[in-house]
């Protein structure tokens, strides 16, 4: 059974997120909260959050298969489930050739990943894949309960879709910017999005989804920019979410610029009730 996540989630950094961040999150209607920056196998910090809330799911975006052991994420899997089976949600990833030693055969990597979580008896229906091109994206289909990126837009979002089916999660995610000032925001943008674009996997993506070598070069085209990283009022913002939606998004995960990221996710909550995107 695919889990229900709501309509949409908020990023933390997984050293740093607290469960007093996480209650305020689940207080404002957010349906799950994604552990960003490779958390580690042990799973503590999900299941701190889980502890200290009461309805919001908890997600890994994502764990990093060249550097956490399969082996005891499924044993940190089965310890939480025992107390939150219905809201703990692990996704997986390849890394990247710049970032990560040894790496090689990504998709083959994420395939013995995933036989060892099948065979310690993690539930499909709790995995998800960052699955950006479409090889990864088949794989995500045939053996998870669907995908999980970031650095995508809703054309992406479509051709997942398009790939994974109806029945599978697709959960985009997006740096978002509480900001009206266009040019102010969009050097922010650039700041933030910057080290990823420098990735080949995030830039062949875009390539491969209608973005140019002029588009990507830097300091990057405004309409990458803008892609990227929802910016303006909290109702563009929103705006912006409800395009994902319609592009086939099950759910879209926010990571919020500033120096109060949690009051920014509160905004554009009440923006997105406002539109009614929060309500199915």
């Amino acid at each position: 059974m695919v889990m229900e996540l709501g309509l949409l989630g908020a990023y933390l950094t997984a050293a740093e997120a607290t469960a007093a961040q996480a209650v305020a999150l689940e207080e404002a209607g957010y349906g799950a909260v994604w552990l960003a920056a490779s958390p580690a196998a042990d799973l503590r910090q999900a299941e701190r959050l889980l502890d200290a809330t009461s309805r919001i799911v908890v997600g890994t975006s994502v764990i990093n298969v060249w550097q956490s052991d399969a082996n005891t994420v499924a044993e940190s899997y089965y310890r939480i489930a025992a107390r939150h089976s219905d809201r703990l949600i692990i996704g997986i990833g390849a890394g990247h050739r710049e970032q990560d030693a040894g790496y090689s055969s990504p998709v083959a990597k994420i395939t013995a990943y995933l036989d060892t979580l099948t065979a310690a008896g993690v539930p499909a229906d709790r995995l998800l894949l960052a699955a950006l091109g479409p090889k990864m994206l088949r794989l995500a289909a045939d053996r998870v309960a669907g995908t999980v990126t970031l650095q995508v837009t809703p054309e992406h979002t479509r051709r997942a879709r398009e790939i994974l089916g109806a029945d599978k999660l697709v959960v985009p995610g997006h740096g978002v910017l509480l900001d009206t000032d266009v040019e102010r925001a969009r050097a922010t943008g650039r700041a933030g999005v910057r080290p990823m674009l420098g990735v080949a996997n995030y830039a062949n993506n875009l390539r491969r989804i209608g973005y140019t070598d002029e588009d990507l070069a830097d300091p990057f085209s405004d309409r990458l920019i803008d892609a990227l990283m929802l910016h303006g009022d909290a109702a563009a913002i929103a705006a912006g979410v409800r395009a994902e939606l319609a592009a086939g998004a099950s759910h879209v995960g926010l990571h919020a610029a500033g120096e109060d990221p949690i009051g920014v996710l509160r905004e554009v909550a009440t923006a997105a009730r406002d539109q009614q995107v929060l309500q199915t």
